[in-house]
């Protein structure tokens, strides 16, 4: 006799998985056309004669849990039961519909479309009088929150860590990083597929005034060469390391360029003289996995094109 129950029970949560696994991706198929071809406002009629088809569909796959599931005794209470599998497991699927669109890895297609079923045979589990049926319904709803609100995120939020990481190491040659001056730290970094620039501005931005822009390329000539003729306005000089100062008289902006192994690294600022450039340009070094880190976590990094 318990065999048999547990057969039932087994066919009848069976039976609701593959009703709505074969019905629920089309009905989603066809909102998804419906809201792109005539707006969305024409899903609704589409919606509700999806709701009614499901309903529908779902009291004929009670029929055969009459005796293990209470409210399927009779056609109005199948009818009841059909409804509220029909509203619990929806909200179910729009959960995991949510947690999939945060990034949660729901495996393949063909596994997302049978999880399509889960929530709502989880639900008819619920109804089966079997204490054990629900016990295992609640601890396959308790594992569907972990993984889905806690496990799913953590990993994909790992994933995109590891992708973007993956993105600001394509060009190592170019990733270097110079100690921020006295009072200053760097508030924004780009990343881009020939360069890499750092904007350093005062910690206290709003109250204090100053900036340094450092700028990291290919280097692509010999040797630094001061413009022939000059620029209006400007004065060049190389030294004898080969660096290349450029000051705008106009604007006191100071330049300094220098190559740094097969890179051609500038750093320019208005209100940091020239000692200070150099000593922003003497601690070049490669960004290091914990600064990048710390970058990303503050949000102070981006790519550009």
């Amino acid at each position: 006799m318990i065999n048999r129950r547990g057969a039932l029970t087994a066919l009848h949560l069976f039976l609701v998985w593959a009703t709505t696994v074969a019905v629920v991706p089309a009905l989603g198929f066809n909102l998804v056309l419906t809201a792109w071809a005539r707006g969305v406002g024409a899903t609704v009629p589409v919606l509700a004669l999806g709701g009614l088809l499901m309903v529908g569909l779902l009291t004929v796959a009670g029929l055969p849990a009459r005796t293990v599931v209470p409210l399927c005794g009779s056609v109005p209470k199948r009818l009841l039961w059909a409804v509220l599998v029909l509203v619990l497991g929806t909200l179910g699927l729009l959960a995991g519909l949510a947690a999939y669109d945060a990034g949660v890895d729901l495996g393949n297609a063909g596994t997302r479309i049978a999880l399509t079923g889960a929530p709502y045979a989880v639900a008819a589990a619920f109804f089966v009088s079997s204490r054990w049926v629900r016990l295992g319904s609640l601890a396959v709803l308790a594992a569907a929150v972990a993984y889905g609100g806690f496990i799913g995120p953590s990993r994909a939020e790992h994933r995109r860590d590891e992708a973007a990481v993956a993105r600001y190491r394509e060009h190592p040659e170019l990733l270097y990083l110079g100690t921020a001056p006295a009072g200053m730290q760097a508030s924004r970094v780009r990343v881009g597929p020939a360069s890499f620039t750092v904007d350093y501005r005062p910690v206290r931005e709003g109250y204090e005034s100053g900036y340094a822009g450092l700028v990291v390329r290919p280097s692509h000539t010999p040797a630094l060469r001061c413009p022939e003729p000059p620029d209006q306005g400007t004065t060049c000089t190389v030294d004898a390391h080969g660096g290349m100062v450029t000051v705008h008289a106009s604007t006191q902006e100071v330049t300094l360029t220098r190559r740094y192994r097969d890179a051609e690294v500038s750093v320019i600022s208005q209100t940091i003289g020239e000692a200070g450039l150099r000593d922003l340009l003497n601690t070049l070094h490669p960004l290091s996995d914990a600064e990048l880190d710390k970058l990303m976590q503050e949000k102070r990094i981006d790519y550009s094109f």
